[in-house]
């Protein structure tokens, strides 16, 4: 499905067809161990869970590159044993696909460099394609030369009522900022299904708006579109 002309919406990611281009944000390798430091006791299933829904979405595809959209890993001040493994193997592992990866700078990369550097990987702070303009999404830059700009950070999700339950899914949200088409990816994390734009706080200064207009683009066994944000606060 199309979330606006020229890029497409597939499962968690999103693809430019013309360009060959995949992009995937918020993957926050190491998050189930930071967790269980915590003291939160989860197993530490994700990263499995990862490979196998890349893979759905990768087999067929002739990439030319794909954007890693931030947050590749959660610790903010170290590199635990787990990023630095399970970071290389995804890396590896998306290296079979396409002939480049790009990693932009997301506010928990922190210390990303010595693991980019590990696989001769760049990494930026933005990546503009054509009318497309990728940023993570944690501040405004000074200036966005682009008529479409999409953003990670956010993970954004939304609450649905069935009768007295509340289910939550990941979502796309499609809206306006500065006159330009804004894009909010969801997270790659399959831990938490994120934040509940309906009721939760928001993070990312680009949303520091009005988001009653904003379409939902929801994630489930496929791409289901709800209308506008307004809509489904009244469901």
């Amino acid at each position: 499905m199309e979330i606006v002309p020229g890029l497409e919406v597939m499962d968690l990611a999103l693809y430019l067809r013309r360009e060959r281009i995949l992009v995937l944000s918020d993957f926050h390798i190491g998050f189930e161990e930071a967790l269980n430091k915590e003291g939160v006791l989860i197993p530490r299933f994700q990263f499995g869970e990862i490979l196998n829904r890349l893979k759905n979405i990768l087999e067929g595809l002739d990439l030319e590159k794909i954007i890693v959209l931030g947050d590749l890993k959660h610790e903010f001040g170290r590199i635990s044993e787990t990023e630095w493994r399970n970071t290389l193997q995804l890396l590896d592992f998306l290296t079979k696909y396409c002939k480049e990866i790009i990693l932009v700078k997301g506010n928990h990369d922190t210390i990303l460099g010595p693991i980019a550097a590990k696989r001769n990987i760049k990494v930026k702070r933005f990546v503009k394609v054509n009318a497309f303009y990728f940023c993570h999404g944690h501040f405004i830059p000074k200036s966005v030369d682009a008529k479409v700009v999409v953003i990670g950070h956010e993970h954004p999700a939304v609450g649905l009522r069935k009768d007295s339950r509340v289910e939550v899914f990941k979502c796309f949200l499609k809206g306006k900022w500065q006159g330009k088409t804004l894009v909010v990816m969801p997270s790659f994390n399959l831990v938490t299904e994120g934040t509940d734009v309906l009721k939760e706080e928001l993070l990312s200064p680009f949303l520091a708006q009005d988001l009653s207009k904003f379409e939902v683009f929801v994630i489930s066994d496929k791409v289901y579109y709800f209308g506008r944000l307004e809509n489904l606060r009244h469901l």
